[in-house]
């Protein structure tokens, strides 16, 4: 997935607000506390590469299934 045209705060942000999700209901679907979700957010942190691949098969799946549109690069 081509995320390389924003900051990985933003893009978090951006998709947890398409998809209407809460930071505490996308932590859930990646399997990471809503802390990290709030750090990554702000800025404050960013994803190991387990929680990144995560994040981005999450991401690719809501693509798929026509509940997600990133606005750049992707299909």
């Amino acid at each position: 997935m081509d995320t390389e045209d924003r900051s990985f705060p933003t893009l978090v942000k951006e998709i947890r607000q398409q998809l209407a999700l809460s930071q505490e209901d996308l932590a859930r679907q990646l399997g990471v506390s809503y802390a990290t979700v709030n750090r990554w957010e702000n800025g404050q942190s960013m994803p190991s590469k387990l929680a990144k691949a995560q994040f981005d098969n999450f991401c690719a799946k809501m693509i798929r299934q026509r509940k997600l549109k990133l606005s750049g690069g992707d299909r």
